[in-house]
């Protein structure tokens, strides 16, 4: 009597449904990294101020603000330039902001944006303010940026 050889059948997984998957949820993740990489290298980079505290709440003072560039400074929000040469001068925008601050020292301060360029202004202004006793703060911000001021209501 010949012997029967037995074939049995393999049990084989397939993996096919899991690569597909695999690959779907690689494709939508690139696809986020690439917008938001977009997002992030866009021309239009913006930089909100907003003067809070540490834990999130509003200071009791209101701050005032200005941003330091190489050819001189901006007063926010009226955005009023004030150059170089007239930062000194008794008769500036700048200069009227100083007194204005001082006599409200209790209830305003400066906040100053630092552009890069901007550090020797920036050095000359803060001299002006600590003469004057005014509580300052600062924020350095990228060449380039657009400053938009939040203020309280």
């Amino acid at each position: 009597m010949p012997k029967r050889l037995s074939t049995r059948s393999a049990i084989e997984i397939e993996l096919f449904p899991f690569l597909s998957i695999l690959a779907c949820t690689i494709g939508v993740l690139i696809l986020l990294i690439i917008v938001l990489m977009a997002q992030t290298f866009s021309n239009q980079r913006q930089i909100t101020i907003l003067a809070k505290s540490e834990n999130g709440q509003n200071q009791n003072k209101q701050p005032r603000y200005i941003e330091c560039r190489s050819d001189g400074i901006v007063i926010y929000p009226s955005q009023k330039f004030v150059a170089l040469s007239e930062i000194d001068s008794y008769s500036s925008p700048l200069q009227a902001l100083l007194q204005e601050v001082k006599a409200n020292r209790d209830k305003q301060y400066l906040i100053v944006a630092l552009r890069p360029d901007g550090i020797k202004v920036f050095e000359q202004v803060r001299e002006l303010i600590e003469a004057k006793g005014i509580d300052i703060g600062y924020e350095p911000i990228d060449e380039g940026w657009n400053l938009k001021i939040e203020t309280q209501p």
